[in-house]
This record gives structure tokens, C-alpha cells and sequence, in this order.
């Protein structure tokens, strides 16, 4: 029943998406009323509103009420961090949240690796099977919540609580920087692919297994975004 009730919302989604590279819309133009969207695309309002909710979340629109619904990124390439609202830019840049993720996670994994107890390796492949559900049913943000879960779930199986102090005191940021490889639909189960990777490589109980598939995810997603970042 859930994948039929999201299936409207995600075919809004994706037809806001072709919309906006058909018509070469660009950063900063205006879409169409969501009225017309709504009528245009075939759908109810509550399924558009649902659909527009999430292509902000990604960083693709920006609905401004009494205004209307404005385009922030391309929907047809590769967002760029000029492309991307990243609300966090006094803090520190989105390639610079990447880069800590990349050494923060990556020993994290590692170190994981060798305490993960069965129950907490439940736990995460029970995540991994909930986040296929969603991104199959096209529901990104709770994905991007999973994503966020997920990496959660190792850095507390570290065992080291100075890690784990950083992503609680980080949590925004560091939930910000998982939604944005989101932002290609047609990209999004490559995430999931991913973390099938870290989980097999913790499940041999070796550290370096499961810090170079958790090092590669955060590189990958980063250049999903469009963000290269320099690594040892």
C-alpha cells in the first residue's frame, strides 16, 4: 500500500524534474504556478506539495510563499556547490564537510569492524533494506534520514566517543552534506549499492576492508554532488 500511495508524488517528482530540463528552465527562473504544475503534471496538489518538499530538501527548487516556486539547480547535471543552497557556508564549505567525513568515518568503520556486535550488524542491514524501500518509491528525504542512520549507527559502534561527540554536536551539517548526492535521482540507488559494500566489508571483521568501501562512499557521494576533494 505505501509504494502505491508514494507513487503520484514520485511521478511529480520526476515530471517537475523533466519539466525543468525540457523547458531549459535555470537558476533563478520561476516555475508555473503550483496550480497549473499540479494540472499540468496530473496529480493532486498534496502529491505536487509532496514532490516540491523534497526537490527542496535536495537543493533543486525553492518554494517562497506568495511568491512562487524558483529553480536553484540544474535538474539534467551534476550539482555544483555554487549550484546548491548549503546553508552552512559560515561554518565551513560542503567539500570541507566531505573531507571530515572521509577521514572522520573512514577510521570509524575501521575500528567498528573489529567490536560490531550481531545485533548492531542487524540493525544497519535492517537500514540498508529500508533505504532500497524508499528510494525505490523515490522518497529522498527519508533516504537522506537513513543515510544519515546508517553512518550514525557505525560511528557509535566505533566505540569512540570524541567521534561520536562530533556528528551529535554536527548532526545538521553533517545530515545537510547526506542529502545533497540525492539530488540525482537517477544516481540515488548507487548509495545503497554502496553501503551493501561497507556492510560486507565490516562483516570480515578486518579494518581495512571497511575503511577503504567506507572511504570510497564518501568520495563517491561527493562527486555525485559535483565536489572533488583532495585525499591522501
Amino acid at each position: 500500500m505505501t509504494s502505491i500511495i508514494r507513487a503520484v508524488p514520485e511521478m511529480a517528482l520526476h515530471g517537475i524534474r523533466q519539466l525543468i530540463t525540457e523547458r531549459g528552465y535555470g537558476a533563478g527562473d520561476v516555475l508555473p504556478s503550483q496550480r497549473d504544475l499540479a494540472e499540468l503534471l496530473g496529480v493532486s496538489r498534496a502529491s505536487l506539495r509532496e514532490a516540491l518538499s523534497t526537490l527542496s530538501a535536495l537543493g533543486v527548487v525553492s518554494v517562497q510563499p506568495g511568491k512562487g516556486v524558483f529553480v536553484q539547480a540544474s535538474s539534467d547535471s551534476p550539482a555544483r556547490p555554487s549550484g546548491l543552497v548549503w546553508p552552512f557556508a559560515a561554518q565551513a564549505t560542503a567539500a570541507d564537510i566531505f573531507q571530515l567525513r572521509y577521514a572522520l568515518e573512514g577510521f570509524a568503520a575501521g575500528l567498528a569492524a573489529l567490536t560490531l556486535t550481531a545485533d548492531a550488524m542487524d540493525a544497519l542491514q535492517d537500514n540498508v533494506e529500508a533505504m532500497r524501500q524508499e528510494l525505490r518509491a523515490g522518497d529522498f528525504e527519508a533516504a537522506a534520514r537513513l543515510d544519515f542512520d546508517f553512518h550514525r549507527h557505525i560511528l557509535l559502534a566505533s566505540g569512540n566517543q570524541a567521534m561520536a561527540s562530533i556528528l551529535h554536536s554536527s548532526a545538521d551539517i553533517f545530515l545537510e552534506s547526506q542529502k545533497l548526492p540525492f539530488i540525482r535521482a537517477e544516481r540515488a540507488m548507487e548509495t545503497w549499492h554502496e553501503h551493501k559494500r561497507i556492510l560486507r566489508g565490516m562483516a570480515r571483521r578486518s579494518a581495512a576492508p571497511a575503511q577503504k568501501a567506507m572511504q570510497e562512499h564518501v568520495r563517491s557521494a561527493a562527486l555525485r554532488t559535483g565536489i572533488a576533494f583532495v585525499a591522501p
